[in-house]
């Protein structure tokens, strides 16, 4: 299925199309769709085309909480050319998504408090424009899915994510993610809330567990979190790691 997710006439009366094969992706996954163009009434000059990955996220700075649309990655899908006037011209292109994007949905289902989004970026004759911004399902990969799955057969029970400014570390994003659950089970009265963080590549993934950390993980408490990897391809069952390391996060709370 193709879905055109994007439609607007530029200046000089050049109209866009762009249509993606899917919007359904994976992170280190590959975006594919084509872009067409169809030439106002005087020629242009194209200078590039480039696809933008956009993500709403929070800014919780001086107390205040306040969301902002931030570009996180952008892939050039073509280089100049010259379109003549009332002719078109369309590309097919291929663009890489990035191995940290965070997730939007589970097995076709949104994830509540994320939004993400694709927009095209035309440089036309030295000017710039950018196209509505259109939803993307970023589905997890297999090892952020043996830890979700993991957690709900430990008790848990996601309620929502979001999206903090800041960088941490290992990460080359300007946010991370936070997948927040609560604790029920035999954790009930141990931990009132999980949040959740994964920070993957080709070869690892870190998954970051914190609890009542009100500094977030860009200034942590060190009693309030734990980090470990799990191999991002093949992370077996990780539920008794899980809980391991919920039990060592219990105990340094408890400090």
């Amino acid at each position: 299925m193709v879905f055109n997710i994007l439609k607007q006439v530029l200046g000089a009366g050049v109209s866009v199309d762009t249509a993606l094969t899917s919007t359904h992706i994976t992170p280190g996954g590959t975006l594919q769709g084509s872009v067409t163009f169809t030439g106002g009434e005087v020629a242009g000059k194209v200078e590039g085309i480039e696809i933008d990955y956009t993500a709403v996220v929070e800014d919780d700075a001086k107390g205040e909480d306040k969301t902002f649309v931030a570009d996180f990655f952008s892939a050039q899908v073509s280089g100049p050319f010259n379109l003549a006037p009332g002719t078109s011209h369309s590309i097919d292109f291929e663009a890489a998504v990035p191995w940290e994007t965070p997730l939007s949905a589970v097995a076709g289902r949104p994830l509540p408090g994320m939004k993400l989004g694709v927009a095209t970026k035309l440089a036309l004759d030295n000017a710039f424009d950018k196209g509505d911004l259109d939803e993307l399902s970023v589905e997890p990969l297999p090892v952020q899915t043996a830890v979700m799955e993991a957690l709900e057969g430990l008790g848990f029970t996601f309620q929502q994510g979001d999206l903090e400014k800041g960088t941490i570390p290992g990460s080359h994003m300007p946010f991370y993610q936070e997948l927040e659950y609560w604790a029920t089970g035999e954790y009930a009265d141990r931990l009132k809330e999980l949040e959740v963080t994964f920070v993957s590549s080709q070869a690892n993934t870190d998954v970051v567990l914190q609890t009542d950390n009100p500094g977030g993980l860009i200034t942590p408490d060190h009693n309030r979190f734990v980090r470990f990897g799990v191999p991002t391809d093949e992370p077996g069952d990780v539920e008794e790691m899980l809980r391991a390391q919920l039990e060592q996060l219990i105990q340094r709370k408890e400090i």
